[in-house]
């Protein structure tokens, strides 16, 4: 008796055919290739900060790994054209997002203000804790950029004044943070008159450094540094 159609597409699947491969033999798709794609869709993150390049970078990696297995072995691999997407979306995302943050970290500061980070305001190893260190004590006086986080207190809208800290750990679980991690802002924004309203988010702050020691509202220990006639960028 003749075998039907089913029993034809049973005798199919019990012998591996690959539907892609139509030549009867089954070709599976590199692990490689499917973590490139995986990365290829995750790799817009790249716009969002530079840590996150990474994600793209290792989809090209993988992507380009994927492509020379199949090509090396085209009998036992396919996803092809899987992988070439991949890369392409995954290059695309790379180039796109550091040329975004570039231009980003190029018009945030402004005309006339320096970048600073928290590093230059910690006391040298074997100081006291609140030591100025030389680094500060260069800008003291002078228009800077610093990036951190807002301290929470119980104000949520319209703040005017706040405490700029290192890090989320400092900010957002509680604790109390180093008085080098500190810095007291006082802002005098045009672009935002009546203050603005806390956020979690990373916040870039330009404004005249300022080292005087004092009592900060809040917080024990009271504060070092300051950023006054301040604004947000």
């Amino acid at each position: 008796m003749p075998a039907g159609l089913f029993d034809t597409a049973r005798q199919q699947s019990s012998d591996g055919i690959d539907s892609q491969g139509g030549d009867g033999h089954y070709r599976a798709i590199p692990p490689t290739a499917i973590a490139a794609a995986v990365l290829a869709v995750l790799s817009p993150l790249a716009f969002v900060d530079w840590p996150l390049a990474v994600v793209p970078t290792l989809g090209i990696v993988l992507g380009t790994l994927a492509y020379r297995t199949i090509s090396r072995q085209p009998e036992d691999f396919t996803g092809r054209s899987l992988v070439i997407g991949a890369v392409v979306l995954s290059t695309a995302s790379l180039v796109g997002g550091l040329g975004s943050l570039s231009r980003t970290y190029l018009r945030e500061l402004p005309p006339g203000y320096e970048r600073i980070d928290y590093g230059m305001l910690q006391p040298l190893p074997g100081d006291p804790p609140d030591v100025v260190p030389d680094t500060a004590s260069s800008v003291n006086g002078r228009n800077v950029l610093l990036k951190g986080y807002m301290y929470p207190g119980k104000q949520k809208e319209h703040i005017t004044q706040f405490l700029l800290v290192r890090d989320q750990g400092d900010c957002c679980f509680g604790g109390n943070p180093k008085i080098t991690d500190r810095v007291l802002v006082q802002l005098k924004d045009p672009g935002h008159p009546k203050g603005i309203d806390f956020s979690p988010r990373l916040t870039k702050i330009a404004g005249r450094f300022v080292i005087r020691p004092m009592g900060a509202p809040g917080i024990d220990g009271g504060v070092l540094y300051h950023l006054e006639d301040a604004f947000v960028r």
